[in-house]
């Protein structure tokens, strides 16, 4: 795991003598010593005008053999890559029996002799893994860029005036002295209404995520061809078509934990110590039994805990870590700890980012890079097997009041929404706190607004969407919806187009940019074996009904599951991994937030409408009827705003 950086500059204006552009490739990659603090190096071209910078976190082969940048065996390709490939030992003993030999044994060394094997575009099909990478081919004068196909490692690039940059994070760029670039105002109101800002978009005008499943090529003449290698709208539709066919659960079932036990023993190669995230709930579960499965010792296992009850997940992960043995780190931490790292988060993730889960998924990657460099997450389990509320949501709201007339639902919405979402977490109040459901008012004014929609997909997409209507909080711009282009054909069903936009746009631009900027912030790699292609090509082929089943999501995991650990323990409400955002924001949060949201900090900024802020963060701390959600996706602008662009 690593960062990456480089440039291509032929701006016939600027001459780049080697030194320069190395000097260029080096301090981008500089800015990305989180990412890489073992080891820092850069590559250049003059005659090419190229410059590739890398920063090293070592996992596979800690030898000076696997330094990056690092050239091809023929001279012919130069790579700086940042990742893991899974099944490079198979693929090292085929180039092997082809005549390759290697100096070192690191996935990189394996890659660019595929490179010289194959070529770019068939080596990557043939990747088991987890991957951003720059390709230099020197025969041709092209760089090729490429992102793995869920989108687990994140690549920045843009190309304006003959200068190709790119990156793992947008803060490199800033180390080009003459970078500039403006902010783009539907970037802005994606973040507020979804908290994340989806790919190809950046918070900057011509600024691009590469799309995962996509290749791009910048040839010497200046043309850039983008390549889908790998595409989740046919994964989709052809796994849609084949769970229509008859298929029996015990085979499928048995099928799926063969293929995630060969997914998670993969992913626990290592030269370095290997843990793992455990929270208790389903997919941190499953793959935390089945590393145990597989290892001859106890697995290195951390969770966090928190103070007030409806947060703390640490008891119940205890508990399912004394059940599979395994050597297990519990640490409490008090408001004050996740406090202290608010302002931290624009440095961290430098593009505004609303997830406020993004806290503790920090703080349980600082507790566990003190024991271990590589941790395995669960990451992925909802998505493809149907564990969000909100697909049990859509099944319940719709075929209950869908059939009402689109007026009486907007009136049992309005009645609804008119209770404050703190009122409606009183509510529970004489519940134990193992039967409240985490954020009870925000999911309620959620459905309220859910259920006032005219059709599934506006449905889908009240969901998804942050408080009522976050466009009001813009100065004139309407706010885009999340991308479902390629959604699968599944006629009346749904649900699987709602996984679909969630895997499209949800996992990669939320989920897993969260833990990739948690996780590498303190220098540790987090894998995700349920992100496996194959197991997402296998999920998609599975039928609904092995997915949502009895009221609950992920019903085929839970069989795999029970086999390791009791029933009984599992059967608990779905719950997030949440903060007390509400109380924390009107607490000891507030005097931060109110200097952010003041009118002065305001005035500045002609994308939000200043009038509508205040109103909204008045709404919310006199008596609580706005969004904590949306207040906080606000304050990461504002607090981006305030880093990056002071």
């Amino acid at each position: 795991m690593c960062g990456i950086a480089g440039l291509v500059d032929r701006r016939a204006s600027v001459a780049q003598p080697a030194a320069t552009l190395a000097a260029q490739a080096g301090a981008m990659a500089a800015t990305l010593t989180h990412r890489g603090p073992d080891a820092q190096a850069s590559w250049s071209d003059e005659t090419a005008r190229v410059g590739l910078g890398h920063a090293r976190l070592s996992i596979i082969d800690l030898s000076p053999e696997g330094q990056q940048p690092m050239q091809s065996h023929s001279g012919r390709y130069v790579i700086a890559y940042n990742g893991e490939v899974y099944n490079f030992q198979e693929l090292r003993r085929e180039l092997a029996a082809a005549g390759h030999s290697f100096r070192g044994h690191s996935d990189t060394e394996v890659i660019v002799a595929g490179f010289d094997e194959w070529g770019i575009a068939a080596t990557i099909t043939r990747l088991i893994g987890m991957f951003a990478i720059a390709v230099w081919d020197r025969a041709e004068q092209s760089l090729t860029l490429i992102r793995d196909r869920i989108g687990i490692k994140p690549l920045y690039w843009s190309y304006q005036n003959g200068r190709m940059i790119f990156a793992s994070e947008l803060k490199a760029f800033h180390a080009l002295a003459d970078w500039r670039a403006d902010t783009d105002p539907q970037a802005v109101g994606q973040m507020l209404a979804y908290s994340y800002i989806a790919a190809p978009a950046t918070i900057y005008r011509d600024h691009h995520k590469l799309q995962p499943g996509h290749s791009l090529r910048l040839d010497r003449d200046g043309t850039i061809t983008q390549h889908r290698y790998w595409s989740l709208s046919d994964v989709a539709q052809q796994g849609w078509d084949k769970a229509q066919l008859p298929c029996d659960a015990v085979a499928a079932t048995e099928a799926l934990e063969a293929l995630l036990k060969d997914a998670v023993k993969r992913r626990m190669v290592a030269d370095v110590p290997l843990g793992a995230f455990l929270s208790g709930g389903i997919d941190s579960t499953l793959v935390t039994a089945l590393m145990q499965a597989q290892s001859d010792r106890p697995v290195r296992t951390f969770t966090i805990g928190f103070s007030e009850d409806r947060f703390n997940e640490a008891t119940h992960a205890e508990q399912v870590a004394r059940i599979l043995g395994t050597d297990h780190l519990s640490e409490y931490l008090s408001a004050d700890d996740a406090l202290a790292l608010v302002p931290k988060l624009p440095e961290l993730y430098d593009e505004p980012f609303g997830d406020s889960s993004q806290l503790p998924t920090h703080l349980v990657s600082l507790i566990t890079r003190r024991h271990v460099t590589v941790a395995l997450s669960g990451d992925g389990g909802d998505e493809l097997f149907a564990g969000y509320n909100r697909y049990l949501w859509f099944n319940k709201i719709w075929r209950s009041l869908g059939w009402l007339p689109l007026s009486v639902r907007r009136l049992l919405g309005g009645a609804l929404g008119a209770v404050s979402a703190s009122h409606w977490d009183l509510l529970q109040g004489p519940l134990p706190t193992n039967r409240r459901i985490p954020q009870l008012g925000d999911k309620v004014h959620k459905m309220a607004a859910a259920i006032a929609q005219p059709d599934p997909a506006a449905l889908y997409e009240r969901l998804l969407r942050q408080g009522d209507r976050p466009e009001r909080l813009l100065n004139d711009i309407a706010i885009a919806s999340l991308p479902m282009t390629g959604a699968p054909d599944t006629g009346k069903a749904f649900i699987p187009q709602m996984q679909y936009g969630d895997m499209n746009a949800y996992l990669p631009d939320d989920i897993l940019t969260k833990v990739d900027r948690a996780s590498m912030g303190v220098g540790l790699e987090a894998r995700v074996p349920l992100l496996d292609h194959r197991v997402v090509e296998f999920a998609w082929s599975l039928p609904m009904d092995y997915k949502l089943r009895d009221g609950q999501g992920k019903w085929i995991l839970r069989q795999i599951l029970y086999k390791y650990v009791p029933k009984d323990v599992m059967e608990r409400p779905k719950a997030g991994f949440g903060i007390p955002l509400q109380s924390w924001l009107s607490g000891p949060l507030r005097d931060w937030a109110e200097a952010l949201l003041a009118p002065e900090s305001l005035a500045r900024d002609a994308i939000l409408n200043p009038a509508a802020v205040r109103a909204a963060w008045d709404g919310f701390i006199n008596n609580g009827s706005e969004s904590p959600y949306l207040i906080w996706n606000l304050l990461m602008y504002q607090a981006w705003k305030a880093r990056w662009h002071p």
